[in-house]
């Protein structure tokens, strides 16, 4: 056909003599030739567009508002957006197809044998989607959240060590530091007449307090005072989820000449500086003493920061200052928040359950009974049975993070003979997994006797996916689980928790959180 248009224009052109003809024509030949290209493109999205319809159509459709806005606005990240997805559930107990317009897919998974599949899928051909993702991007560069493939590959290889038992061990202790500056500042609140705490508010303070420490040595002080850089890190946060909100904002070039736009700038100029200083100076201390006699001696405190520097592949070579840079912001956004949330959530649970929270604190009593301090030591962790127990049930009931969105380059083969074709986004719903009640019979019941070893077994391992699951599980959920289990003993053996109101609606932004706070009534208890 192309052939054809330029045979004819050809054609045209030969037998004109006239200078304005011959500009007219050629004007014609290059109006009609970009139509027809944009027409072909065209014809080729919406052939692409039906065949991709026509291949998701093995996935049940909930009713869309109409045929130009699809799924858009039916699901809002409020309490009831969350109790729609129950319904989702519970009408479709395995997955749906949703869509964003009239062209956009996504495939919503919510049960142990769609999200095996999807999880498991191998690293070199799931991918994160930008659609989301895309907006940390400026934040965090190519950290182990948002790279792919061999790179995503090389970095996961190089940060195991980072989260090794004997590094972790070590956290453990910076984990009972800041859990006593909170509980001392719960005190002095409390004596001066203050009777209930926002709990995000005050386990967020502390989750990166110690974070601070772990990853950069930095005591910030920040659960006392202000500070520039925990103001960035928050700023930050909610300039991204509300960014989401925003169409037009979605759009770079619209994004970053708007207020909120030059905010997310500053703010992240702010936190990479931080960074950066912090790298810089490292590395010119490790090119001073020698790697050798930079090496920490066994005993001394090894930060995340240096864990990284000294960190090699297979030939021999490291990490860049500015990969550096990117995974130690990674880590700073994904470690604080998410076990914020956790603790935060469980307390909650056990303020609600005064039976299970005194049995959490008759366990802490009895592993420190007879001891001259409070400490919970690493080895302590494995005899916190019963606490465990209620913080997974917790993590089951209130998800911090309530879903993971994979992209793939190929077709993933799902039960039933369905297939989700490549290119199309698949949500892993965490949260409706951890609700599905095929899998989980009273699935809206705090109960952590579901986690008791004798009734898990027989159990899908991706029932329970709070940390996601597969090649690209959160490498630092041991991390996550040490300091929950710290800070929830500790917090049970001094304080008594009741709840200040049993309404809470929730609220899942980039974690999950409470609308206007999570709010616990606190009394000090006897040392025992």
């Amino acid at each position: 056909m192309l052939s054809f248009l330029e045979h004819k224009w050809g054609s045209l052109l030969s037998s004109t003599t006239s200078p304005r003809a011959l500009l007219l024509s050629v004007f014609l030949l290059l109006i009609g030739t970009l139509l027809f290209k944009a027409l072909l493109r065209f014809a080729r999205f919406l052939w692409h567009y039906a065949r991709n319809a026509q291949r998701v159509k093995c996935f049940a459709q909930p009713t869309k508002r109409n045929w130009f806005l699809g799924h858009l606005g039916l699901m809002k990240n409020t309490e009831e957006g969350l109790k729609a997805v129950d319904e989702l559930v519970k009408t479709y107990e395995h997955s749906c197809s949703w869509w964003f317009g009239p062209f956009y897919s996504i495939i919503r998974i919510f049960h142990p044998d769609y999200i095996k599949p999807v999880l498991f899928a191998s690293a070199s051909i799931s991918y994160k989607d930008e659609l989301f993702y895309g907006f940390l991007r400026p934040w965090l560069g190519e950290g182990l959240l948002l790279s792919n493939g061999e790179k995503w590959a090389r970095h996961r290889r190089l940060l195991t060590p980072a989260f090794h038992f004997d590094i972790l061990k070590i956290y453990v202790e910076i984990f009972n530091n800041s859990t006593d500056i909170m509980h001392a500042k719960w005190r002095r609140l409390l004596s001066e007449g203050t009777t209930s705490f926002d709990m995000f508010e005050h386990v967020s303070l502390m989750t990166l307090d110690s974070l601070l420490k772990c990853t950069f040595s930095y005591d910030s002080n920040c659960q006392e005072k202000p500070s520039e850089y925990i103001a960035a890190i928050y700023e930050l946060s909610t300039l991204v989820v509300n960014r989401e909100y925003h169409l037009l904002h979605h759009f770079d070039f619209v994004y970053w000449r708007t207020e909120e736009g030059r905010r997310f700038k500053r703010a992240c100029d702010l936190v990479h500086r931080f960074t950066a200083d912090i790298v810089q100076r490292r590395r010119a201390k490790l090119h001073q003493l020698g790697e050798e006699s930079y090496r920490p001696r066994k005993g001394k405190v090894t930060d995340f920061i240096d864990v990284l520097l000294l960190s090699k592949d297979e030939d021999g070579k490291g990490l860049t200052d500015e990969e550096i840079k990117a995974e130690a912001d990674t880590f700073m956004f994904e470690g604080h928040d998410t076990t914020a949330s956790g603790i935060s959530w469980v307390l909650y649970n056990l303020s609600l359950y005064p039976e299970y929270q005194e049995k959490c604190r008759a366990e802490v009593n009895s592993v420190l009974q007879g001891r001259d301090t409070e400490e919970i030591e690493w080895n302590d962790l494995t005899n916190l049975p019963f606490i465990t127990m209620c913080i997974k049930e917790s993590l089951r009931l209130y998800p911090p993070v309530t879903a993971v969105t994979r992209r793939f380059s190929e077709d993933i083969k799902m039960p039933g003979g369905r297939v989700v074709p490549k290119g199309n986004i698949c949500l892993a719903s965490i949260y409706g997994t951890h609700h599905n009640p095929k899998v989980w019979p009273n699935p809206d019941v705090y109960n952590p006797y579901r986690f008791d070893p004798e009734h898990s077994e027989g159990r899908s391992s991706y029932a329970f996916v709070p940390f996601s699951a597969g090649p690209r599980n959160c490498i630092g959920q041991n991390f996550a689980m040490a300091e929950m289990r710290v800070v929830v003993a500790l917090t049970l053996r001094r304080f008594q928790v009741t709840p200040k109101t049993v309404e809470v609606r929730r609220k899942p932004d980039l974690i999950l959180r409470a609308e206007g706070g999570l709010w616990l009534q606190l009394e000090p208890l006897t040392s025992q």
